[in-house]
């Protein structure tokens, strides 16, 4: 096992910078997740700890070597990508060995190894299949014990679950986690699905136009986003944004909408804004419901009366969506009744849950 570090990491295609002096300490063990929108850099970070991509500036350490200049082979790392790249003619045993096979590994040796990842994997029975034979999910399983069998001081995942079903890419977070905590080497999984990140991640890294937006645990990302981009990429469903600006109103700060709106700021957020500023109010649809079918509220409730603009059930709960302003916001119903398009409806909102970032540079106002 080993740490990876990043320092001033530069990736760049002739006169195009894609990757933009990334800084990262990953911690012996660490499971750390990439994620952000196509184009934004993680593959390419992946690839370059890999050693698929050349490194145009900085460095790259696994442990206490800097491996920049390495080949892939002599990085200590073992990579499952999303296509799989088995073998189609060797069986899932064959496959399982070929990478030993080929550094020379005695016979006796990597048919040890082999039993163990197939045991630790639930492929004992497959060992004698051919990949045509198997599910997506049980070529996957292939694909990371391979991974597995070479001992690797850390494990590279490029969207290893993109070409499952849902239902497998539930079944195959499961088990990727579950090797995690059997194996314990360093994992750095990249995915485009903030679900994936979330449901897995020691630490996630949210990445867009090959920067480095913020670094965290789940909850620190979901409770605590940096900037707007942060804000409206954790979560399911997106964290709504309501254009508006500041007013005082008898010395006290309020957010007003675009449409004349009004709502408390959060007396958190009160001293961090100005008369007239231009901001964007945050709302999660766990904040907001209608009255008498939300969680129970801890916090300030303000309450409003908004028409419903769409409907959309799904089984225990209910989204519904509300205009304010300029903005689609989503509201969640739990216990749900009958809801029509155009109705008028009471809805509550917890202030302490909301947020506020600055209009111009979408950054978070309720930052220390």
């Amino acid at each position: 096992m080993a740490s990876i570090t990043l320092n001033n990491l530069v990736k760049e295609f002739g006169a195009v910078r894609v990757l933009h002096e990334i800084n990262l300490d990953i911690e012996d063990g660490e499971f750390v997740v990439f994620v952000g929108p196509s184009g934004c850099g993680k593959s390419t970070t992946l690839r370059m700890v890999a050693g698929l991509e050349t490194v145009s500036g900085g460095e790259i350490r696994i442990g206490d070597r800097e491996v920049s200049g390495l080949a892939p082979k002599d990085r200590g790392i073992s990579m499952v990508f999303q296509d799989y790249a088995l073998y189609p003619h060797m069986t899932v045993r064959k496959n399982l060995g070929f990478g030993l096979k080929v550094a020379k590994t005695p016979s006796a040796e990597i048919a040890q190894k082999v039993d163990e990842a197939a045991k630790m994997l639930g492929l004992e029975d497959l060992l004698d299949r051919k990949p045509k034979q198997l599910s997506g999910g049980q070529r996957q399983r292939v694909a990371m014990g391979r991974a597995i069998v070479r001992s690797p001081e850390a494990y590279l995942f490029d969207e290893p679950l993109s070409n499952l079903d849902a239902k497998l890419r539930t079944q195959m977070r499961s088990e990727i986690k579950r090797l995690h905590k059997k194996v314990g080497n360093t994992i750095i999984y990249v995915t485009h699905d903030q679900i994936e990140a979330m449901t897995m991640a020691d630490r996630i890294v949210v990445m867009r136009g090959g920067h480095i937006e913020q670094v965290g645990t789940p909850s620190e990302l979901f409770n605590e986003p940096e900037n707007v981009f942060v804000a409206t990429f954790i979560g399911s469903p997106p964290m709504a944004m309501v254009e508006g600006q500041v007013h005082l109103v008898d010395g006290t700060p309020q957010f007003q909408a675009t449409d004349g709106t009004r709502i408390p700021i959060p007396q958190h957020l009160q001293s961090k804004v100005q008369d007239g500023q231009k901001v964007l109010f945050g709302i999660r649809s766990d904040a907001f419901s209608p009255v008498g079918h939300g969680l129970p509220r801890p916090g300030k409730v303000f309450t409003l009366t908004q028409k419903v603009e769409h409907v959309e059930p799904l089984g225990a709960e209910t989204l519904i969506s509300v205009q304010i302003g300029s903005s689609k916001v989503l509201s969640k119903m739990f216990n749900p009744t009958n809801v029509e398009v155009d109705q008028s409806m009471e809805f509550e909102l917890e202030l302490d849950a909301c947020y506020l970032f600055d209009a111009e540079t979408e950054v978070s106002l309720g930052l220390d």
